[in-house]
C-alpha cells in the first residue's frame, strides 16, 4: 500500500508558539492542521508539536478553535447515509412535547478522576425508553470502566459493537431506539494519532473533541454534554452554538464532574432557540434575498443557572456513594441490575441515573408535554412545576424511573444486544 505523503505544518508550529493571537493564527488554520492527523500526513513528531502547542497556550480551550476541530475531525469520520437514517428517523421517532423524534445524545469529555459509576451511559439507555439515543463513545482512556468496556462486559450476552457501522445504522433504528456509536468504527483515522497521546502524558484537544464529534451530528436533535472544569462550560455551550446546535446543555458539578452533581450544585449552560424578529420568510418582502443572505429563522441563546438534588425532588448523596471504582464486569452488574430494577428505590447510585436521565429528557423536550400516555406502569400524571432554567426537572425523573419500573429500557437494551449480533462483524 502507498504511504500518504506527509505535510509541514512548520510554519504553522512556528506562529503557534509562544503567542499564537499576535501572529494571527486562526481556528481554520489549526484545524486543517488538526484533519492531516486522520490521513497519517503528519509526522509523530509534527503531530506531538501541535498537541503541546495547542495545550500550553490554551487554544485547545477556545470555542472556535474546538468547534471547527470538531469538524474536521467529523469530515473525516466514515460517513453515514444521511437520507436514509433521516427516513427511519422520522418513521420511528416518538414526538412529545417539544421533543420532534430527533437523535439524542448524553455525553462527557472525562478526566474528572472521581471514578463514578457510568452515568453517562446507564442514562442513555434509559432515556431510549422515549427518545431515539445515538451514544458515542470509546473504551476508558482516564477511568477504570469506559462505555464500551461497561457494555461489553454485560451478559447474559453483551452486543458486538463493531456491527454498528455507518451502513447498518439505520437498520438498527429500525429495531430499537438505543445505538451505541463505538468511536474506532466510525473515527478510523484517530488510530494514528494514538500512539502519541499515549506517550505525551497529559490531556489534549482531543479529550474535548469527542462529545462534539458524534457521527451523526446532522441529525442529533439535542444533548447534554458534560465537562470536568468549570471554565470550560461556557466554551462548549459557544462551541456548540458555533457547529449549529439548538438544543443543548453543557454541565458540569461543582466537584469538577462531568456529570449532573448528585452532591452538590451542578453548573448548567443551556442553548435556548428563539425567533430571530428579523426574520422574514421566502414569501415575504425581501423575496429577492437569497437564503444564505436571508437572517436565520431562530437566533440562540446560552442561559446559565445551577441545579441540585432538590431540584429534582432527589436526596443529596455524597460521590463516595457513587464511586464504587469497579472494573467494567462489575459495574455491568450494577447496570443489568438497575436495568431490571432490582436496585433499592433509594439507592445512591440510581438517583444519580435519575437525575442525568431526567435532564436529558427536559433538554429533549419531552417534558414540556402536559400529557403523559408513555404505556404500561404510566400513572399519567405530569408534574409541572418548572424549576432553573424553567426545565421540569421533577417530570423527567418521574419519566426515567418509569423507564425503568416498566422496564422498557431493558426492553429497549435487549433489542440492540439481539440486532447487533445478528449483523456480520467487521
Amino acid at each position: 500500500m502507498t504511504q500518504p505523503t506527509k505535510i509541514s505544518i512548520t510554519p504553522l508550529l512556528r506562529r503557534l508558539w509562544p503567542n499564537p493571537a499576535e501572529a494571527n493564527v486562526t481556528a481554520s488554520e489549526i484545524a486543517l492542521a488538526i484533519s492531516h492527523i486522520f490521513t497519517d500526513q503528519l509526522s509523530s513528531v509534527q503531530t506531538g508539536a501541535l498537541l503541546t502547542a495547542l495545550h500550553f497556550t490554551g487554544w485547545d480551550r477556545k470555542a472556535d478553535v474546538i468547534a471547527e476541530c470538531a469538524q474536521a475531525m467529523r469530515d473525516a469520520a466514515w460517513c453515514v447515509d444521511v437520507d436514509a437514517l433521516r427516513d427511519v428517523v422520522k418513521r420511528r421517532g416518538r414526538r412529545e412535547g417539544s421533543y420532534g423524534g430527533g437523535l439524542c445524545d448524553i455525553v462527557g469529555t472525562g478526566g474528572d478522576s472521581h471514578s463514578t459509576f457510568n452515568i453517562s451511559t446507564t442514562s442513555s439507555i434509559l432515556a431510549s425508553s422515549l427518545l431515539l439515543l445515538s451514544k458515542h463513545g470509546n473504551r476508558a482512556a482516564t477511568s477504570k470502566s469506559g462505555s464500551a468496556d461497561l457494555l461489553t462486559s454485560t451478559t447474559p450476552t453483551p452486543p458486538n459493537l463493531n456491527t454498528i457501522t455507518p451502513k447498518t445504522i439505520s437498520k438498527v433504528y429500525e429495531s430499537t431506539n438505543y445505538a451505541f456509536l463505538y468511536a474506532p468504527v466510525f473515527h478510523p483515522g484517530m488510530k494514528y494519532v494514538a500512539t502519541v497521546r499515549r506517550e505525551l502524558g497529559w490531556r489534549t484537544i482531543f479529550n474535548l473533541l469527542g462529545p462534539l464529534a458524534n457521527p451523526v451530528e446532522t441529525v442529533l436533535e439535542a444533548r447534554v454534554v458534560g465537562v470536568a472544569r468549570r471554565d470550560l462550560g461556557p466554551v462548549f455551550a459557544e462551541a456548540l452554538k458555533m457547529a449549529g446546535s439548538k438544543k443543548a446543555m453543557v454541565i458540569c458539578g461543582e466537584e469538577d464532574l462531568d456529570e449532573v452533581s448528585c452532591a452538590g450544585r451542578t453548573f448548567c449552560w443551556r442553548l435556548v432557540p428563539r425567533p430571530n424578529p428579523d426574520y422574514r420568510s421566502s414569501n415575504g418582502e425581501d423575496s429577492d434575498t437569497s437564503d444564505d443572505e436571508r437572517p436565520p429563522r431562530e437566533l440562540v441563546d446560552v442561559e446559565h443557572f445551577m441545579l441540585s438534588a432538590s431540584d429534582f425532588g432527589l436526596p443529596a448523596h455524597q460521590l463516595s456513594e457513587v464511586s464504587p471504582g469497579k472494573m467494567p464486569h462489575e459495574n455491568a452488574k450494577i447496570l443489568m441490575k438497575l436495568l431490571s430494577n432490582q436496585l433499592p428505590s433509594d439507592d445512591p447510585i440510581l438517583h444519580f441515573v435519575l437525575m442525568n436521565t431526567a435532564a436529558l429528557f427536559v433538554i429533549a423536550g419531552v417534558c414540556d408535554a402536559d400529557v403523559s400516555n408513555m404505556g404500561h406502569g404510566d400513572s399519567g400524571e405530569v408534574i409541572r412545576e418548572r424549576g432553573p432554567g424553567n426545565g421540569r426537572w421533577k417530570e423527567g425523573v418521574r419519566r426515567a424511573r418509569w423507564a425503568v419500573e416498566s422496564r422498557e429500557a431493558l426492553r429497549m437494551w435487549g433489542k440492540f444486544v439481539e440486532v447487533s449480533n445478528e449483523f456480520e462483524d467487521l
